[in-house]
């Protein structure tokens, strides 16, 4: 298995900060994600650069001994450098298809899957709303950019066969607003 976990609730909105830490409900959460991988099984970590991230996977280093790789390729979607205003931007492109996107984040994307697919079983990968939503969709072939919404500290479960990553189970779903 692969987990995909998104980060603990963020200390302040996307459209607020452009890197922001935990709350102290995200901290939180990020503990009680901790204790539930090291149930799972999980043994190793990777991470997003992003601070929200990186204070998730914090508890599960701690817990297993260990140091995340910090890895940008799991990070969050870029803001494009036309784009003016990135909250507006974000709710449009959330609410269609990658394929109608203003942009082109076929390469984002692609290169996300592959990093996930070669990485060993029982590793964490901490990440973000639409990165976990792009894998998801990479792997069911779900054009959406919004598969499911996974709610922070939600777990993810990959498995794999032989030729490719498969979606074993989605991580808790929330109601909470990413925008």
């Amino acid at each position: 298995m692969i987990f995909l976990v998104r980060h603990g609730e963020a200390a302040a909105g996307w459209g607020d900060h452009p890197d922001p830490g935990l709350s102290d409900l995200g901290k939180q959460q990020a503990n009680a994600v901790a204790v539930a991988l090291e149930n799972l099984g999980a043994k190793s970590a990777i991470s997003s650069p992003m601070l929200r991230c990186r204070e998730t996977a914090l508890p599960f280093e701690q817990r297993m001994g260990l140091v995340a790789k910090v890895a940008p390729e799991v990070s969050e979607i870029d803001t494009p450098d036309d784009v003016e205003d990135r909250v507006a931007w974000l709710r449009t492109l959330m609410a269609g298809e990658w394929k109608g996107a203003s942009h082109d984040f076929q390469g984002w994307r692609q290169a996300m899957l592959d990093f996930v697919t070669g990485l060993p079983d029982d590793t964490v990968v901490f990440s973000h709303f639409v990165a976990i939503n792009a894998l998801a969709g990479m792997i069911e072939s779900d054009p959406r950019v919004v598969v499911f919404r996974p709610g922070h500290c939600s777990v993810t479960q990959l498995s794999r066969t032989p030729t490719a990553l498969h979606v074993a189970e989605y991580g808790s779903e929330s109601a909470t607003r990413v925008l």
